[in-house]
């Protein structure tokens, strides 16, 4: 993906969160790590396992920096619905964007042409607005909040750590690598 990298372009949406209606811009982020985390509807099968996952690990995020904003194209009218009557949707304490000018699912590149919802993406952002993590799974794979987390971790420590990088399966406190010729091959 092209975004891989990239600052993220500005946008301005509303959200629900803790009961209230609130605005959110692209500049609130700045200075810190946010996840954006598209999803394809509210009063979905897949799309509230997910979010009741992020809701479970949300001290997790909290305790990393890290701010959470679950997206859709839904209203903020629904967003509030779904979380006064879902059991799972209920435990959602991050923000909970609706994007119904699908100005931030096509910032992101996750519009599906002609249906008007996003896919389902995870789009980590680091305190520059850069994005350091993209995931795209189909529509029937829900997400791991702990992947994301360890994933999250790993970035960054790596930004914390210029030089070093983090091998597969690293969890916070194991071992990185310091890229060298001499490694080339005995790894």
């Amino acid at each position: 993906m092209p975004l891989l990298g990239t600052m993220i372009k500005p946008f301005k949406a509303c959200s629900y969160k803790s009961g209230k209606f609130v605005t959110v811009t692209d500049a609130e982020i700045s200075g810190r790590w946010a996840v954006f985390f598209f999803y394809p509807a509210d009063f979905t099968y897949v799309c509230p396992t997910e979010l009741e996952d992020l809701a479970d690990n949300f001290d997790e995020f909290c305790r990393l920096g890290i701010d959470i904003f679950s997206v859709s194209t839904d209203t903020v009218y629904s967003h509030k619905v779904w979380h006064d009557i879902s059991p799972a949707i209920a435990k959602v304490q991050f923000h909970m964007l609706a994007d119904q000018g699908h100005i931030i699912s096509s910032n992101f590149d996750v519009l599906r042409p002609g249906e008007g919802i996003a896919d389902r993406g995870t789009f980590v952002v680091d305190p520059d607005g850069i994005i350091r993590i993209i995931e795209i799974t189909s529509d029937g794979v829900g997400r791991s909040a702990s992947e994301l987390l360890r994933k999250i971790q790993a970035a960054q420590y790596v930004a914390a750590n210029p030089g070093e990088v983090c091998p597969a399966k690293w969890e916070d406190g194991d071992e990185t690598i310091t890229p060298a010729p001499e490694l080339v091959g005995r790894i």
